[in-house]
Formats: structure tokens, C-alpha cells, sequence
């Protein structure tokens, strides 16, 4: 017929037979039951692709020569639209279809069992007839009824689980959808339906969730719960949850500043730096461990964690302070006994929270002040773990931060052989004559009081006579004044028939040593005989008198604090189970408020020349700057080390002008030029 040039009627009349075919097989599966409806459909497919595959093949010749030619649809696709257009398109059929179909999925999302392998033949057929059938007819509407079951679904969890228990749910959820489309759906449905879920399940009730009361966020922050908290980030991390992990960042960041804040404000916790800075870094260890095990060490949590530590640590002005406090009790007794490895992860740790500290500068001061206090009182539980220490601090600010501290590691090790240069210099000293040990100190490199005088026992400013002569003949040139306030002597002492050997201050010596003559003296006279400091006399008299198990001396009236008219005797009943008693002035206590003040006052001095250098390094380099330019790039370039206040910047500014290193632009007031 082809050949005949009857292919026309060839092709129109296989058209029309296999519609007319179909129309007829269209009305009997119309009239099948309800559950026989999908089995009756699938079989009569199968049978109409055999047909065609047939009929392919008997008109192959039509196929290959007058379809291409007449640019005709092959005979295998014509079946398939015909199949479409007269069987799955056909009104009653293809909204039974759908209706079937999505009930099945329903009924399965219940927890009842379906045909699944019916389901699978059935939208397998849908594709084969091309994607967009399989789109149109089902998948669109497949995703609208999902979108709407979850979103009821939601709302019920919502009403009937807490935080965890729906994150559960969710997830669950999801795996199931997943293996749905596994089981019966087209691959490319898995995308879209997850993103359904997503969206109703996770996006919707994204602050509801986090925000939840006993179970949200802040709840299993606080009680550690690692893996609901995985379960959040992993399900907020998903593609389609907008800002998901972002709010969970930023609530996580803004409890760990309340509860951070709560902890360094309590004014509870401040009586013992200690503890306070224990608990900074408990706190610490807690939240790093969330972000470790729950939010896959995610860098962006662990800046946001960074930065609310930085933000509480620097509430409490006292936090230097504390810090310093604590590395002094670590290294003076906390680190005994502990493996070298133990020490250097403490160690880490506290500089963790040192590098949190916004003004260094203070914490440099304390440091130095206890330092100074570990080394002279030899009481340093190692020499390498205060070294360790060094380099780290080196390592994090730089040389000029530490340059002082280790030169007071130098002075000690100075101060070791001169005294034993000073030993063969006075020749063999027999017993009776006292021992002296003096540290010779820098100017500068230590924490010195200036004009700490005190009268000295007459025998023991002999021996200080007889050093200063020895220590000047080897050192011409220099100069040294004695440190009262930082020295200690070993007393013995005859209470009775009983004897003891004392340790005690330099002052607490010359206090002492007044009562080999007298049994009994009056605070006024006390401090007229020494000339000690009225408020360090105070504290050594109260360490003497009212120490319980250390009271060599005995104070009329009794009472804590200590007046101008008080008495104090020689108390000839004090007994001890030890023969050597030590009675300490209470070592690197919390400064008192006037210390407090003096030392902040001494930082805020120290500050002036650094930020002055700072100023004519920056204009040296620009020769012409505007005001702001200069305060944002001073603050720059100190931030390391303190957060200079604008106001002092500008009053060094005027300082710089009067010596005239700079002067003011003639015409633009804000703007400053370089004079070389």
C-alpha cells in the first residue's frame, strides 16, 4: 500500500481503528468497581502495549519510509498518545484515577498497607506516557494534597509534642517520604515532596519550635540534650528551612550572653575569683561540647560563641583581675601533681578566656603584681608551667607584653649567685648571726611601691648596711632602695617554756621585735616605732591578733577592725601543734576598692604614652588626617591590647599639638597635619 502510495489511507485508518478501539476499552474500564478499577486499568494497558508492539512491527516499512517522510508520529509514540488522549485523559477515568491514587497515599501515610506494586505499575504507566502526564495529571496535585496534610499535621504535633518529640516526628516524616518515592513514585517527585515537608513540617514552625517553652532551644542548651540538638541543626540545615541554623546561631549566641551575663554580674560569685573564673570556663567547656557533638564544630557557632563571651567577659571590669587571680592560684597549688600534658590544657584554657579580655593591659598589671608575689615567696608549684605560660601569653600579644615578665625570671636567677658571691664575702657567718637573703630587683621590671620605708631592727640594718657595701663595690653606679613591703623573715619565738619558729612579713618582724622590750603597745606607738603604712600596718597587726590558731599577739578591745587607741601585748599563752607556724598577710587577695582605684589610675598613666606613639606612628605615615580617621586607626592598632576611649585620644591629640608634634589644618578644624 505504501509503495502504491496508499499510505495516506494506510496511517488515517490505523488512527481511526485504534481509537475507536481504545474509546470501547475506555468505557469498560469506566465501568469497573472501585477496587478493581486500577488492577482492570494496568492489565488493559499491558495488553494495548503488546497490540502496539505488533502492529509496530507489522507496519515497520510504513514506520521507516512514509511516518519519517510526512514527518507523521511513529506508530509506538502514536499508541501511547492515543492511549492518553482516549483512556487516562478521559474525564471520568483520569479524575478516578487521581482520586485513587492520592487516597492510596493517604491511607498509606495512616499507617494502613497498600498495593504497592499496583501504585508502581500505575504511575510507571503515567511517565511512560511522558513527563509532563505525570506531572499534570498526578505529581501537581500529588504536592498540593501533601502541602495541606502536613500543615494539619503540623499544627497537631505542635499541640501534642514537645520540641524533641516533634523534631522526631519530622524526621521521620521525611525518611518516609523519601522511601515513598523509592517504593512507588518517580525519582524526580523526591526533591519536591521533600521540600513540601520541609517547608510545612520545619520552615513554618521554625520559631515556634526554637522558641518553645521547657523544650525549645534554650531548654536543651541547658540541659545538654546533644542529640535533639543535633537533630535540630541537621534538620534546620536543610535546603529549603530559609535562615534556618541562622536563628537557631543566634538565639544560642544570645543565651550564652544571658547566661553569661548572670554569672559575671552575681554579686555572689565575686567574692572568689576562683570560682568565677571555674565557672567561665565550665561554661565554656559546656558550649564548645554542644558545638562539637551537636552542630558539627560549625565554625559560624563557634564565632558566634566567641563573640558572646567576648561581649560578658568585658561586662565585669573585675574580669582581668580574676583571671590573673586564678592563673596565680593554679600555679601557686591547683597544677600539683598533675601530668604535663593536664598543665597545658588548663593552661590553654584560661588563655582561651584571656583572649577574650578587651583591656590586656590591666590583666598585664595584675599579672606582674602576682607574679612578682609567686617568685619572691618562692611558692611557684613549677618553674616550667610559669615559663609555659610566658611563651603562651608571647605567642598570643608579642615580645613588648612579656619582656618585663621575663626579666624578672632573670633577676631571680641574678639574684641566687650574687648571694652566694655575697656568702663567700662575709665569710663562714656562724649561727648566732642572721641569715639575710636579698633579691635584687630591676626598677621598671617589677610591681614597686614607691617610698615603702619602715624602720628596720637596729641589728638587721646592720647586716642591710653590710650587703648595699658588698652589692655597690661590685656594681658602681647603682643605686638600691630597700622593698620592706615584700619581704619575709623566719623569727624565733619563746612563749614561755615553749619555743617556735615564725615566718612571717618584713613588717610583721619589726612589729614583732618592738616586744622583746616592751609586754605591751598601744597602735599609735606601734606605727611611730616602724613608720609602716598606716593601711598595711592595719592588715599585718590584724594577721598578728585575730587569726585563729595564729594569734602570737593579743589586741585590747577585741574586734575585727583595728582604731588609733587599740593595745596590743605580747600573748604568752599561744601554743601551736607545729614548731615552725606560718602567719601569711593573706596572699593575692582581691584588691580593696582605693587599691582598685590606684591601679586602674596607674593603667589609665601607662595608657597616655602608648596611645600618643600610636598617633604619631600613624600621622607620621599619612602626614594629613581627619580626626575620625586617626581615632578609628588608633583604635585599630591598640585594640590588642585595650579599647582606648575616644575621649583620651582626643586629649592626646591637644597633648601632641601643645609639644607640636602635630598642628591643626588652617581652613578644615578636623583635620590634622605632621610637623617633622
Amino acid at each position: 500500500m505504501v509503495l502504491h502510495k496508499f499510505g495516506d489511507r494506510l496511517y488515517d485508518g490505523l488512527v481511526s481503528t485504534i481509537t475507536a478501539h481504545l474509546q470501547n476499552i475506555a468505557s469498560q474500564i469506566d465501568s469497573s468497581q472501585n477496587e478493581q478499577f486500577l488492577a482492570d486499568l494496568n492489565q488493559r494497558w499491558n495488553e494495548h502495549n503488546k497490540s502496539m508492539q505488533m502492529i509496530r512491527d507489522i507496519l515497520m516499512y510504513m514506520d521507516r519510509t512514509y511516518v519519517q517522510q510526512q514527518h507523521k508520529t511513529h506508530v509506538h509514540q502514536l499508541g501511547l498518545d492515543l492511549w492518553r488522549d482516549h483512556v487516562v485523559r478521559r474525564k471520568s477515568i483520569n479524575d478516578r484515577l487521581r482520586g485513587i491514587l492520592l487516597d492510596f497515599v493517604r491511607k498509606e501515610r495512616s499507617g494502613e498497607l497498600i498495593d504497592k506494586q499496583l501504585m508502581r505499575a500505575t504511575t510507571k504507566m503515567l511517565v511512560d506516557l511522558g513527563q509532563r502526564v505525570y506531572v499534570d495529571d498526578f505529581e501537581v496535585h500529588f504536592l498540593a494534597a501533601a502541602s495541606d496534610f502536613y500543615k494539619v499535621e503540623a499544627q497537631e504535633y505542635l499541640n501534642t509534642s514537645d520540641c524533641p518529640e516533634y523534631l522526631r516526628k519530622a524526621e521521620k516524616r521525611l525518611a518516609e517520604e523519601a522511601e515513598r518515592v523509592a517504593a512507588y513514585l518517580d525519582a524526580s517527585s523526591e526533591a519536591k515532596i521533600t521540600a513540601v515537608v520541609e517547608t510545612e513540617l520545619i520552615s513554618n514552625q521554625m520559631k515556634v519550635l526554637v522558641e518553645m517553652e521547657n523544650s525549645g532551644l534554650v531548654a536543651l542548651l541547658r540541659h545538654d540534650k546533644y542529640d535533639d540538638l543535633a537533630r535540630m541543626y541537621t534538620l534546620f540545615k536543610r535546603e529549603h528551612v530559609k535562615d534556618g541554623l541562622k536563628s537557631v546561631r543566634e538565639m544560642t549566641g544570645s543565651h550564652v550572653k544571658e547566661t553569661g551575663k548572670q554569672l559575671v554580674m552575681e554579686p555572689e560569685r565575686q567574692k572568689d575569683p576562683v570560682d568565677f573564673v571555674q565557672h567561665l570556663l565550665e561554661l565554656k567547656d559546656k558550649y564548645d561540647k554542644v558545638i562539637q557533638k551537636s552542630f558539627n564544630s560549625d565554625k559560624l557557632f563557634q564565632n558566634t560563641l566567641n563573640q558572646a563571651f567576648e561581649t560578658f567577659i568585658n561586662m565585669n571590669p573585675r574580669s582581668p583581675e580574676f583571671i590573673s587571680l586564678f592563673m596565680d592560684d593554679k600555679l601557686r597549688r591547683g597544677l600539683k601533681g598533675m601530668s604535663e600534658d593536664d598543665v597545658e590544657v588548663v593552661l590553654d584554657k584560661v588563655m582561651m578566656l584571656f583572649r577574650y579580655l578587651q583591656e590586656k593591659d590591666v590583666f598585664e598589671k595584675y599579672y606582674k603584681q602576682h607574679l612578682a608575689k609567686r617568685l619572691l615567696s618562692g611558692r611557684t608549684v613549677s618553674d616550667d608551667a610559669e615559663r609555659l605560660l610566658l611563651v603562651k601569653l608571647k605567642t598570643e600579644c608579642g615580645y613588648q607584653f612579656t619582656s618585663k615578665l621575663e626579666s624578672m625570671f632573670t633577676d631571680i636567677k641574678t639574684s641566687r649567685d650574687t648571694m652566694m658571691d655575697y656568702k663567700k664575702y662575709s665569710g663562714k657567718s656562724s649561727p648566732d648571726v642572721i641569715e639575710l637573703a636579698v633579691q635584687v630587683l630591676t626598677t621598671g621590671s617589677w610591681p614597686t611601691q614607691l617610698g615603702c620605708k619602715c624602720n628596720l631592727p637596729a641589728e638587721l640594718e646592720e647586716c642591710c648596711e653590710h650587703f648595699k657595701q658588698f652589692y655597690l663595690s661590685a656594681h658602681s653606679g647603682r643605686k638600691l632602695s630597700w622593698q620592706t613591703n615584700m619581704g619575709t623573715a623566719d623569727v624565733k619565738a619563746s612563749f614561755g617554756a615553749k619555743k617556735h619558729e615564725l615566718n612571717v612579713s618584713t613588717y610583721q618582724m619589726c612589729i614583732l621585735t618592738l616586744f622583746n622590750d616592751v609586754d605591751s603597745m598601744s597602735y599609735r606607738d606601734i606605727q611611730q616605732a616602724t613608720e609602716i603604712p598606716p593601711a598595711d600596718l592595719k592588715r599585718n597587726l590584724q594577721s598578728l591578733a585575730l587569726v585563729k590558731g595564729k594569734n602570737v599577739l593579743k589586741k585590747e578591745p577585741m574586734g575585727r577592725e583595728i582604731d588609733d587607741n587599740d593595745v596590743f601585748s605580747f600573748n604568752e599563752a599561744f601554743t601551736s601543734k607545729f614548731y615552725k607556724v606560718k602567719i601569711g598577710t593573706v596572699a593575692a587577695q582581691k584588691e580593696s576598692e582605693p587599691e582598685k582605684h590606684e591601679t586602674r589610675q596607674k593603667v589609665e598613666e601607662d595608657r597616655k604614652p602608648q596611645i600618643e606613639a600610636a598617633i604619631v606612628r600613624i600621622m607620621k605615615a599619612r602626614r594629613v588626617l581627619d580626626h575620625n580617621s586617626i581615632v578609628g586607626e588608633v583604635t585599630r592598632q591598640l585594640s590588642p591590647r585595650f579599647l582606648p576611649n575616644p575621649a583620651v585620644i582626643k586629649k592626646r591629640i591637644e597633648s601632641l599639638i601643645e609639644r607640636e608634634f602635630l598642628e591643626r589644618d588652617k581652613t578644615d578644624r578636623k583635620l590634622y597635619r605632621y610637623l617633622a
